[in-house]
């Protein structure tokens, strides 16, 4: 199969892209293996421009739906391997597929991070421990589970639990939540009624029989728990990245300049598998960087040797494609 631009990942980043990448009249196809990434496992979003409150499952359908109206494919697969011949690059997929493409988009998100300890894949198999409280939250009607993390997707796990559980341990590493004021000023009310705040505190270690029971504490508690939510951020999808050559910057992040190019020309980046905005990691700086990749992505194949087959097919003039790209 053959492609202008393959963008890797069906999250905010990659299907921003994609809306912008088909609008340039190019042929584009979209690989993800779980459609939306972290938005669509979301609960209520309410700092999107446009919406006051979107369920975050509902706002990747309509980015979705307008790729897909403008002509961008997108197919549910995984993509294991990326390399490149001559001037062209061949990505291979989980179902066996291949695919040629003149320039990739990386929007591969990040992946939830563990608390590495023993029996924590075990126990994470439906058998207590999760790392989406939006996915799994309702699982826990009156029941007591636990929260770990002291970020935005900790209180924005704890704002979503209390519809369900009956009790909720908030356990916090170090002694001050980092959340956006707005999510924190949420689930305050909460605190000594439905939320035990437990700070300086650390899970040790997992115990159960067939599921998890409890847990241990660095504080020499054993909290007797009916789920765990490990809510403490993601670490980067790279290593389709590195496989191909594409640099890394100092935190582990594909390293991307301010239009989104890598170090391999052709290779272009968008979302949380970059680092461009630090820590601010929302959609809107995804939609951004999406957009502008798929604009670079374009340029580098106005550029390539078979670019009058690309153009061909368009149906803009090229003083029009010139004209749009000038624009941004």
């Amino acid at each position: 199969m053959k492609t202008d631009v393959l963008i890797i990942g069906s999250g905010m980043a990659g299907l921003s892209a994609a809306v912008y990448a088909a609008r340039y009249n190019l042929k584009t196809l979209v690989i993800g293996h779980e459609f939306g990434g972290a938005t669509s496992t979301a609960w209520t979003i309410e700092n999107y421009p446009g919406y006051v409150a979107i369920d975050g499952y509902d706002l990747m359908m309509k980015v979705k739906e307008q790729a897909e109206k403008i002509g961008a494919e997108l197919q549910t697969d995984k993509v294991v391997a990326i390399e490149k011949r001559n001037d062209h690059f061949v990505a291979k997929t989980e179902e066996g597929k291949e695919v040629e493409a003149k320039a990739i988009i990386l929007s591969c998100g990040a992946a939830r991070k563990k608390l590495g300890l023993p029996r924590e894949d075990e126990f994470s198999q439906g058998k207590g421990i999760h790392y989406c409280t939006t996915c799994d939250g309702p699982l826990y009607k009156e029941k007591v589970v636990a929260v770990v993390g002291s970020g935005d997707s900790a209180v924005k796990g704890l704002n979503l639990a209390v519809q369900y559980a009956q009790k909720i341990h908030w356990l916090i590493r170090g002694d001050q939540i980092k959340a956006e004021p707005f999510n924190y000023e949420k689930v305050k009310k909460y605190f000594g009624d439905k939320i035990e705040v437990h700070y300086n505190t650390q899970v040790t270690e997992l115990v159960g029989e067939r599921r998890l029971e409890s847990v241990k504490l660095n504080t020499g508690t054993d909290l007797k728990l009916d789920g765990l939510f490990v809510e403490i951020g993601a670490q980067p999808e790279v290593e389709l990245a590195t496989h191909v050559g594409v640099a890394l910057d100092e935190y582990g992040y594909v390293k991307v300049n301010n239009m989104m190019e890598t170090s391999v020309p052709g290779i272009y980046a968008a979302g949380d598998v970059t680092n461009f905005f630090g820590h601010f990691k929302q959609d809107i700086t995804a939609a951004a960087m999406g957009s502008v990749a798929a604009t670079s992505a374009f340029k580098h194949i106005q550029h390539a040797p078979n670019i009058e087959e690309a153009k061909a097919s368009s149906s803009e003039t090229p003083e029009t494609v010139k004209a749009s790209v000038e624009s941004f």
